[in-house]
């Protein structure tokens, strides 16, 4: 699903405009950017949490002439789901419902 597409659900849902529901999910979206950005944690229970880990330096291999290389210690972000979502995508699975 697009962002585009979200917000369209979004403003379906609420009964809102597209505008106000494109400011909405930009809002969301800019903040939990924001958190992560200062190495916090968002947590929305049921749904999951966004936070941040810290990968250590280590070397690898240039895929195209295999040499050596030092990949330098870096912050990624990572998504664990909670519990509610996972039921609920398990189960529609589960009841033959495809992917999209």
């Amino acid at each position: 699903m697009s962002k585009e597409a979200l917000v369209e659900k979004i403003a379906e849902k609420l009964g809102k405009t597209k505008k106000e529901s494109r400011m909405i999910v930009d809002a969301v979206v800019d903040s939990i950017t924001e958190i992560l950005a200062e190495g916090g944690v968002v947590q929305i229970v049921g749904f999951g949490s966004f936070g941040v880990r810290k990968r250590e330096a280590r070397e690898g291999r240039n895929p195209a002439t295999g040499e050596k290389i030092k990949i330098p210690a870096m912050n990624v972000p990572y998504f664990r789901p909670g519990k509610n979502l996972k039921e609920v995508v398990r189960g529609s699975l589960k009841k033959g419902k495809k992917k999209k």
